[in-house]
């Protein structure tokens, strides 16, 4: 028995947020119709609002209901340091290290070849005119630590190499708490290049 047509365009939809498979598209929408009419209208209220309120900084290209956003507005923020991230999500995640004042660039995405992914579908060149205009001293580029995060990583430092910017890459390695006898090779073998005297 095919699903009743409107359960079946609420699966087509769900099922394109990131991480959601057609099964849990399914459960999703069921959940959904089982909900209270007030809470479904809390849902759609909060989205719907969520899309108008928020818009993309000029700066630095995060999600913000303001524009220029919180963090670049801050005048107690290092304006010679920025820390390069893909997405807004990681910028959130960065921004929660108290240890760093400095301000963010959000990329929009990551180079990956395989997926037609280059240079100018995402923001490169704004990058590059951000730092012909500004006086960067440092750049931290917080990529992801896959193919793709790597590859945007080696690529960003060879074009802002001219600049003469200091540009550094997050350390990676084991995590607090982690016990070495479960890490694999690749996570070793960063945690050892990226060791510190003591």
């Amino acid at each position: 028995m095919n699903r009743p047509q409107p359960v079946e365009q609420m699966v087509e939809i769900i099922k394109k947020l990131p991480g959601v498979g057609p099964k849990m598209a399914e459960r999703l929408s069921y959940h959904i119709l089982k909900m209270p009419q007030s809470e479904v209208n809390r849902l759609i209220d909060s989205i719907q609002k969520g899309r108008q309120s928020m818009k993309y900084c000029d700066v630095c290209f995060n999600l913000s209901e303001t524009n220029p956003c919180p963090i670049c507005s801050d005048p107690s923020r290092d304006k010679n340091m920025l820390c390069v991230v893909e997405t807004p999500q990681d910028l959130l995640a960065v921004s929660k290290v108290k240890d760093y004042r400095g301000l963010y660039f959000v990329l929009g995405g990551a180079l990956s070849p395989l997926d037609a992914i280059g240079p100018d579908d995402i923001r490169v060149a704004q990058l590059l005119k951000k730092l012909k205009s500004d006086k960067i001293t440092e750049i931290i580029l917080a990529t992801d630590a896959d193919s793709k995060g790597e590859t945007t990583a080696l690529y960003l430092a060879q074009l802002i190499k001219p600049f003469n910017i200091k540009v550094t890459r997050l350390g990676y390695g084991l995590p607090v708490g982690g016990d070495i006898e479960y890490a694999d090779e690749v996570t070793l073998s960063r945690a050892i290049a990226g060791r510190k005297e003591m």
